[in-house]
This record gives structure tokens, C-alpha cells and sequence, in this order.
């Protein structure tokens, strides 16, 4: 797939009335500073457009970035840990259930994973969720960089057998520095969106 254009169409926060569906869309949901912003601007090549920070909790809003005026990312709040009070971070969780629920043109949910770590408590919970929805997953392990060449495979393979994926659940290492994976993801949304 190739990326000609990309931009943020619709801002959502925790009162907001979510946009009308307009076309194919494709959630991106992990913990706190896993690495959703980085992955959604390497895929769209685009440095800065989903902002990024080295503080857990940076995106407090759902994000739509309309891709090639055919489909749209959407980036949800980070789960998990974040720099916000308890209050607020129930609010999200109700907003982003609100969200996954009442979205027919979803077509599948990219769930981050820090390939270092593995799957986190939250994390499965997050894929257990995505399965009785009904929605396809699509596992991505951030920060492929980060481990030794020799530790990837093996990583891979434990990080497959934690969430319990099947054979048709795809999951893909990813590297935000290197842009290693970026053609395999894209290509699986691409057979997603149609």
C-alpha cells in the first residue's frame, strides 16, 4: 500500500459526539507509552502527526487521521498507567468502550505490544475484549530495535503463545527507528479495508 496523504480530520474527547462513519477504519489501541503514536506516524510517514512524548497518558482523545481520503487510523487513549487521575482514566475507558462498540465500519483493532516485555495483564485483557467483540486483532510488537537479532524470533514465537493467537491472528514486529515491518502492516490493512 502506499501512503499518498494523511491528515487529522476529528478530535474526540471524553463529551464528544463521535464522527459519522465515513469509511473503513482501523483503531490502534495498547498501553501507555508503548509506541501507538510512533507507529501510526511511521506507517503514514509522517514525522509529528500524531504526537508523541515521553510521558505516559499524552493522548487524552480519540484521533482520526483520514489516509489517502479512503479510510482512517484511529488512535485511541493509552491504557494502563498514565498521568492522570483515576477519575479521568475510568472516563476514557467508558469512551473508548463507546467507541468500540458502535463502530460498524471497524475492521479491525491494531493492538501494541512492547515486544521487550510481552503482553501485559492490560494487554490481554484489551485482546480478550477485541476477540468477544467480535473484531479482528492484529497484534504489533513496538520496538523491534531494542532486542538482539538472535532474540527476536524467540520473543516472537512466547509473544504469540501468551496472547493465544491463532493461525489466522497476525502479528508483526515493528521497529519505529528502523521502519522495520511497516510494509507488512500496511499490507495486511490494505486486505482488511479492501
Amino acid at each position: 500500500m502506499i501512503i499518498k496523504n494523511s491528515e487529522l480530520t476529528t478530535v474526540c474527547g471524553i463529551t464528544s459526539h463521535l464522527p459519522a462513519q465515513n469509511g473503513p477504519e482501523i483503531a490502534f489501541a495498547g498501553r501507555s507509552n508503548v509506541g501507538k503514536s510512533s507507529l501510526i506516524n511511521g506507517l503514514l510517514q509522517r514525522r509529528n502527526l500524531a504526537r508523541t512524548s515521553s510521558k505516559p497518558g499524552k493522548t487524552a482523545t480519540i484521533n482520526f487521521y483520514l489516509v489517502n481520503q479512503a479510510f482512517f487510523f484511529v488512535d485511541l487513549p493509552g491504557y494502563g498507567y498514565a498521568a492522570r487521575p483515576a477519575k479521568e482514566r475510568e472516563a476514557w475507558g467508558k469512551m473508548i468502550n463507546r467507541y468500540l462498540t458502535n463502530r460498524e465500519n471497524l475492521r479491525a483493532i491494531i493492538l501494541i505490544v512492547d515486544m521487550r516485555i510481552g503482553p501485559t495483564k492490560d494487554d490481554l485483557s484489551m485482546l480478550e475484549w477485541i476477540r468477544k467483540a467480535g473484531v479482528h486483532p492484529i497484534i504489533v510488537c513496538s520496538k523491534l530495535d531494542k532486542l538482539k537479532r538472535s532474540e527476536v524470533q524467540k520473543q516472537t514465537k512466547k509473544i504469540r503463545m501468551d496472547c493465544g493467537l491463532s493461525e489466522e491472528e497476525k502479528l508483526f514486529p515493528f521497529s519505529a527507528v528502523t521502519k522495520a515491518g511497516r510494509e507488512d502492516i500496511l499490507n495486511e490493512i490494505e486486505s482488511l479495508i479492501g
